[in-house]
């Protein structure tokens, strides 16, 4: 299991720590929350959402689907049995008024909202995950820092 320093920051170097860490935010997760991912390009935000919604597929028994970035669409959605999980990715956005224009403010408490980019919303969810991820000076090593607003911050992703 990835070990948390005083940062409050993993070692995700290896898809495996990663795929630990989305695995235990899954299992506190509900509908109505949002997962948001910062980070710069290629550090492991659609694999991270990839991660979650295979996850969610494979614990419902369902077939694993491929999870493309929606770079292009923005806006991919999952229904997983009765869950409904959006996956936004808003980069090609180029002003907070065109969130609107997407539905992302419109029944967030009727879904699982999975939003990379979040830095171009106006308004952020009130129940939400903030994952930071970062590489490190040689652009290999990443790390993961967690961040918890609202009922979220309950969710006890790792156990001190």
């Amino acid at each position: 299991m990835p070990i948390a320093t005083r940062s409050s920051k993993f070692d995700i170097s290896k898809k495996k720590n990663l795929e630990k860490i989305i695995s235990n935010i899954l299992k506190k997760i509900k509908v109505g929350d949002a997962i948001l991912l910062y980070g710069d390009i290629g550090v492991g935000k659609t694999t991270s959402a990839r991660i979650l919604i295979n996850l969610l597929q494979k614990k419902n028994n369902l077939k694993i689907t491929e999870v493309p970035s929606p770079t292009f669409n923005i806006v991919h959605e999952y229904l997983i049995k009765n869950i409904l999980v959006a996956h936004y990715d808003l980069y090609r956005l180029s002003s907070k008024k065109e969130c609107n224009n997407i539905g992302l403010n419109e029944d967030l408490n009727n879904k699982i909202n999975i939003i990379e980019w979040p830095e171009k919303i106006q308004k952020k969810p009130i129940d939400r995950i903030e994952l930071y991820f970062r590489y490190k000076n040689n652009f290999v090593s990443r790390s993961l820092k967690i961040k918890k607003y609202g009922r979220c911050k309950k969710y006890e992703i790792f156990k001190s």
